[in-house]
């Protein structure tokens, strides 16, 4: 086991119910969709896992670690185990692709032989080995996708969460994006993945968790978009 939610729900006012009385088990090496449509709940349950936001109800556990009882130090080594990848990229503009990612291995600590080594081998599984010195500017944004989760793989972390990665991107680009993951999944990776794309989610053909207002309606192994 990876992920466990225990029961949880998260109410914001009588009129915003985020999520409600959710269990749910992630093990380890598995690739979960969690499929819905706006509002359901899916950034809710990834705001969970990186403590991001806390359950009103409920225990949201790491492994054997209860994710909203960590004191600030545990919190950090917790989320290093953790690759995050968003819509919206959250690169940093002023930086270059192989400084995005050195930048993220500098943060824990790794050494510049360590930086000189990995990234230019983290640049190559994602295809940009040759926009390694461009800006984010000056890539479309399926490169820019790719460079997020390179940032996100490079300290091997144990579990990547990818919130919508997708959303903006072409049909071209959304396929590439979803070889990645796949790859990265194929080689020991944890992946949950939220998205509302039908084809991503049949292109993966793997678990899918569907929820709505709040809750799990479904559960399906066999990688079927029901909604």
């Amino acid at each position: 086991m990876v992920i466990y939610f225990n029961n949880v729900s998260k109410v914001y006012n009588k009129d915003s119910i985020g999520m409600e009385n959710v269990t749910l088990t992630v093990t380890a090496g598995e690739f979960v969709s969690i499929v819905g449509h706006s509002g359901a709940g899916k950034t809710t349950l990834i705001k969970m896992i990186l403590a991001e936001d806390a359950p009103t109800e409920g225990t949201v556990f790491f492994e054997s670690l209860n994710i909203h009882e960590l004191k600030n130090d545990d919190l950090t080594k917790l989320r290093r185990r953790i690759g995050a990848v968003f819509q919206d990229f959250k690169l940093l503009s002023n930086k270059t692709a192989y400084e995005n990612i050195a930048f993220a291995m500098e943060a824990v600590g790794k050494s510049n032989e360590e930086i000189a080594s990995d990234v230019p081998h983290v640049l190559e599984l994602v295809d940009l080995t040759s926009r390694a010195f461009h800006f984010p500017h000056q890539m479309s944004g399926g490169e820019k996708q790719r460079l997020a989760i390179a940032r996100a793989i490079i300290n091997q972390p144990e579990l990547i969460v990818a919130d919508e990665p997708t959303g903006n991107l072409d049909p071209i680009s959304t396929y590439d994006v979803i070889q990645i993951l796949k790859k990265i999944n194929d080689l020991g990776t944890t992946v949950i993945l939220t998205t509302h794309n039908r084809g991503v989610v049949e292109s993966v053909g793997k678990r899918v968790v569907t929820m709505e207002k709040g809750k799990v309606i479904r559960d399906d192994k066999n990688g079927k978009y029901v909604i």
